[in-house]
């Protein structure tokens, strides 16, 4: 078959597609508001009692950014919110993975706990999860900056996970 048959033929198919899955209510992924329909909400900068100084950032521009890409709820500023989110990073810790020798650790975990709170009207909970915590290795650079930049990049990657599965929890959209 010629290539620009081939052309002719892929796009009607593929529109076909798109205008059936869109008629019969099918989404590829997430959709809808986060807990009970609340279609705005504001997102407080988390609390850091880690000694990690980036870490509360990092946990509110991810969780912001999971609401934003995977639901139909508007992320923005307190005075405008039906709702507000709010969270405390409790801890960031790190353990050795592995060793080369008895002095020298090549890999290390990092850990994260963190605490998460929705509220309403008059500071009402609506949802919370305690001692959230996910984990993350790295490898360890015997280079500081790169050391700290692998470190770095294993605790943001901790904060997407876990905003993933907060918006996920906290979805009515299962």
């Amino acid at each position: 078959m010629p290539h620009f048959m081939k052309k002719r033929i892929a796009w009607p198919m593929m529109a076909f597609f798109l205008i059936i899955c869109s008629g019969c209510g099918y989404r590829l992924a997430g959709g809808g508001f986060i807990h009970n329909d609340v279609t705005r909400v504001s997102v407080a900068i988390f609390e850091n009692k880690s000694t990690e100084s980036r870490a509360g950032i990092s946990f509110t521009n991810e969780l912001i950014r999971e609401i934003t890409a995977k639901t139909d709820t508007i992320v923005v500023d307190a005075d405008n919110a039906t709702r507000k989110i709010s969270g405390t990073v409790q801890s960031i810790t790190f353990s050795t993975l592995s060793r080369s020798s008895s002095e020298d650790v090549t890999e290390r975990q990092v850990n994260a706990r963190v605490d998460v709170v929705l509220t309403g009207t008059g500071g009402k909970v609506l949802w919370s999860v305690k001692n959230f915590s996910a984990s993350e290795s790295y490898d360890v650079s015997s280079n500081t900056v790169n050391d700290e930049a692998n470190k770095r990049e294993a605790v943001d990657l901790i904060a997407e996970r876990v905003a993933e599965r907060l918006v996920s929890q906290i979805t009515n959209d299962f």
